[in-house]
């Protein structure tokens, strides 16, 4: 169990993902995101949401800098971390990063990918990957001022600055901060809201979100257009207004 680099634990509507390496921070090795692969294409096909949490009291401190000095411009072209949270990005139902500790580098561009985010006061998050002659390539340099605004994004990436949770909060990079004896129950938590909603809606919602501008507002239509053809948009509506005519 200990050598197996991410634990899988699934429910009926949601799936916890633990990375396993706590011997080295949770650092992101070939091991690991070949694992991450292979859940991916788990919840794609039996969608549902996922619950993202690292282990011994660390997110993920980057990816395995043994591993990453070594690699060269093929390994670069071949995108190893970028196609990993790209496909995590993409994941048909919502995806929760739960952070404590360190979450810098790659770890913290895995939590960008991510659709919601919630910490430890222990966080801390940043990409210090110039420091040691890099970029962030993983989605950072594009992702992250989508997330906190240009200026802020620009602190991180260019000047090595690193958030702590209440800086992170305050940017809303972080949705919620929680004592780390809750952090796993707040992401089940969220969830339960998340499950609570229409499951096909939350699908198609997530995807015309992060469909591009030219896409709108066609894309939006024929996601309507599927969901009113649905039991579970008529059965939801007629639940309400009998709700309603109840109060009356």
């Amino acid at each position: 169990m200990s050598e197996m680099p991410l634990l899988v634990e699934e429910f009926d509507d949601r799936v916890v993902l633990r990375l396993n390496r706590p011997e080295v921070r949770n650092a992101i090795d070939q091991a690991l995101v070949s694992a991450l692969h292979d859940a991916c294409a788990q919840l794609e096909r039996s969608p549902r949401v996922a619950l993202l949490i690292g282990s011994g009291g660390t997110f993920a401190a980057g990816a395995d800098i043994g591993q990453l000095r070594e690699r060269r411009r093929d390994d670069a072209l071949a995108g190893i971390n970028s196609a990993i949270f790209d496909r995590i990005h993409r994941l048909p139902m919502p995806v929760v990063a739960l952070l404590d500790g360190y979450a810098l580098g790659g770890g913290a561009e895995l939590a960008y990918a991510c659709d919601f985010r919630i910490g430890t006061p222990m966080v801390k998050i940043g990409n210090p990957e110039p420091g040691l002659g890099i970029l962030a390539a993983a989605g950072a340099a594009w992702r992250l001022s989508e997330l906190v605004g240009e200026p802020l994004a620009k602190e991180i990436l260019l000047a090595g600055r690193t958030l702590t949770a209440t800086e992170a909060h305050a940017a809303r990079l972080l949705n919620e901060v929680v004592p780390a004896a809750d952090l796993e129950a707040a992401g089940h938590r969220l969830a339960d809201r998340i499950t609570g909603q229409a499951p096909l809606a939350v699908r198609l919602t997530k995807s015309v979100f992060h469909a591009p501008r030219a896409a709108h507002p066609l894309i939006d239509n024929v996601a309507q257009a599927v969901l009113f053809e649905t039991s579970d948009k008529h059965d939801r509506m007629t639940s309400f207004l009998e709700r309603r005519k109840e109060r009356k």
